[in-house]
């Protein structure tokens, strides 16, 4: 009940309070409290690839500390959005010398209408999704790897139109491993500067909290039922290439009560960690 609350009060906070703001400074309720775009009915596209020095995931090491490939596709049509992207993996070995998982594949798709406040606070953006993630080839036999999540969050500038803020929700009945049901929050705020002979730098930062209430999840994290992480980082745009800066860390000890938690392996280190990212997307 305690860990419910807690949720119920971090999503309510972050969603509800920027209604109400709206409504207090002059909105004129017209009978919708959110009402999607209008927009052109055009498909848009665009593809990436990069390269990082670690794959991180909600502050876990997926490749441990080694670099990987990444890439993936978009495609949108007016407010819908579907998409995939593929990374590099290294979850160690079976018993048998075989690699347990190599590949991690993500397909999601969604829904992004728009808020307009009819103020000073201006247009918040919503996103409605799932996001199916998979291993193919994974030796996973005594714990199912691929897993779903639903997703709900926002995002909006209500301070200054390069200031974007948001938050958003992520739900899975049963998470990768088969830890249960998992629950994950994360704020996010950046910050765009003005171009600087061509460079648009970007400062950024997140911070996430995941709760589980199985044992499985409770070894999972060392003993606790909780954890949180954290990044900050720089971002330059180069036209249609990205070079991003990054710090990440979680409060996740690395040796556990009983020296079976999830970080206490030599592959998913959970501590701090410098991460360098180069994309570049087209068109």
């Amino acid at each position: 009940m305690t860990r419910s609350l807690k949720l119920l009060s971090i999503c309510g906070a972050a969603i509800f309070a920027s209604a109400s703001w709206a409504v207090a400074d002059g909105y004129e309720y017209d009978g919708k409290a959110m009402e999607a775009p209008k927009p052109h009915r055009e498909l848009s596209y665009s593809f990436n690839i990069a390269g990082t020095t670690d794959y991180i995931f909600r502050g876990i090491s997926q490749t441990d500390r080694d670099p990987t490939l990444q890439g993936g596709a978009d495609f949108a049509y007016g407010s819908l959005y579907l998409g995939i992207w593929a990374s590099g993996l290294d979850f160690g070995e079976d018993g048998s010398g075989q690699g347990v998982a190599d590949l991690e594949i993500d397909i999601y798709g969604g829904y992004t209408p728009s808020w307009d406040t009819k103020s000073h606070f201006g247009k918040i953006d919503f996103d409605f999704g799932v996001i199916y993630y998979l291993y193919p080839g994974a030796r996973d036999d005594g714990a199912e790897l691929d897993y779903v999540e639903l997703k709900a969050g926002y995002s909006w500038s209500p301070l200054h139109p390069n200031l974007t803020t948001g938050t958003t929700v992520y739900w899975s009945p049963e998470y990768s491993g088969e830890l249960g049901t998992v629950w994950t929050v994360e704020t996010s705020a950046s910050y765009e500067f003005h171009s600087i002979r061509g460079i648009v730098p970007t400062f950024s930062g997140l911070l996430g909290w995941q709760t589980g209430d199985s044992a499985a999840y409770r070894a999972f994290v060392n003993g606790d039922d909780e954890y949180y992480y954290w990044n900050a980082g720089l971002e330059l745009a180069i036209e249609k290439i990205t070079l991003d800066f990054r710090y990440w860390d979680t409060d996740i000890a690395n040796n556990g009560p009983f020296g079976t938690g999830f970080c206490d392996g030599p592959l998913f280190q959970c501590d701090e960690t410098f991460v360098f990212t180069v994309k570049v997307e087209v068109p």
